[in-house]
């Protein structure tokens, strides 16, 4: 085929794709007003991901099923924002990684408000300002976030889905490696590159900041300091990149929530997670009674975080992610009888257990 065939051959298909995608969307608005009815939200993550999975299925390729992710989720993103303007709000400034998360998650199309505080975020969902948060939770290298295991303690706010993004760190500053003297940011990000720091860096004084974008803020203004935060943060905030990829694990992930005033539906066929947060009765083995259920019934924990309750000196809670709804009937029964060897059970939500 000549090249201006080809040319004729794909002008004729990206005539079709945009009438395709243009049906698609007359589509889905019908089903967006039906739900408006109902009261039913528009964003439904169980729902996207059965959608994902249906994709991956009849994708032959040449294009990888992250791509396929990415195109659907700026069409889901669209279609949302033609029925409603939801509001995003997440752990600014603007730039920060879960900024990025956000977008990843929710596409283009919506609006995004920056807050300063991962309290904040939660607290514009829970008054209305903003119709879902994103906040950080964990991170390969570092672990935890545990400012935002604590909010959930008093929080009403549901986990309605999850993010996995891969972080690369770069050395932001006007300064030379020679001359810098402080490395400012996130206290994680710090964590995620301490190797790297003291091997390249070994006096420089290292300074927590509220967040990687606000680092490279300070960078930008005063000599002799270097930020640690991501390409795009050094782009949009106009600071040199010194140093690319200096996380000390190439394969350096952060897992980010969606936090939302009402749980997810059930994605099904094993597809989905649990997080609860558990208080237990101060005895020897009262752990591992509580946990015991769960075992009992093959269901797989994924992760078990203890945080100090903050209510009385040396009393703990424990955060307890596992595979499985809610509402499956395996879980409701481990739920019952976990309860009955546990003070409190609290359910933080159900979401699709996606990691891409």
């Amino acid at each position: 085929m000549e090249l201006e065939q080809i040319r004729a051959e794909i002008d004729r298909i990206d005539h079709e794709i945009v009438e395709r995608l243009n049906a698609r969307i007359r589509l889905a608005s019908q089903v967006a007003r039906a739900k408006s009815k109902t009261g039913a939200p528009i964003y439904v993550p169980s729902r996207e991901e059965q959608v994902f999975q249906k994709l991956a299925a009849i994708n032959e390729g040449p294009l990888s099923e992250n791509a396929i992710r990415s195109i659907y989720r700026e069409i889901i993103s669209a279609m949302i924002a033609l029925e409603r303007q939801l509001v995003i709000a997440y752990l600014g400034p603007e730039a920060t990684y879960t900024q990025q998360a956000a977008i990843k998650n929710f596409g283009t199309s919506l609006s995004y408000h920056a807050m300063g505080t991962i309290a904040d975020v939660f607290t514009a969902v829970e008054q209305g300002e903003a119709d879902y948060g994103v906040i950080p939770i964990e991170n390969s290298t570092g672990g935890a976030v545990f400012h935002s295991l604590d909010m959930f303690i008093d929080s009403e706010l549901k986990i309605v889905s999850q993010v996995y993004l891969e972080i690369e760190h770069c050395l932001i500053s006007h300064s030379k490696l020679p001359t810098i003297k402080k490395v400012v940011s996130k206290d994680q990000a710090l964590i995620q590159c301490r190797d790297w720091l003291a091997r390249n860096l070994p006096q420089a004084e290292l300074l927590d900041a509220e967040s990687t974008a606000h680092a490279v803020q300070r960078a930008g203004d005063e000599p002799g300091v270097a930020a640690i935060a991501s390409a795009l943060a050094g782009e949009l905030y106009r600071v040199p990149i010194q140093v690319h990829g200096i996380q000390d694990q190439r394969n350096n992930v952060t897992r980010f929530l969606v936090i939302g005033k009402a749980g997810s539906k059930k994605t099904g066929e094993g597809m989905d997670k649990t997080s609860i947060v558990v208080s237990i009765s101060d005895k020897v083995g009262a752990l591992e009674k509580a946990l015991q259920p769960f075992s009992a019934r093959g269901i797989n924990l994924t992760k078990i975080e203890s945080r100090p309750s903050r209510r009385k000196a040396w009393d703990y809670v424990f955060f307890i992610d596992f595979i499985g709804h809610w509402d499956d009937p395996r879980v409701k029964e481990t739920i019952a009888e976990v309860r009955e060897s546990c003070v409190m059970v609290k359910w933080l939500g159900s979401y699709p257990n996606t990691r891409l």
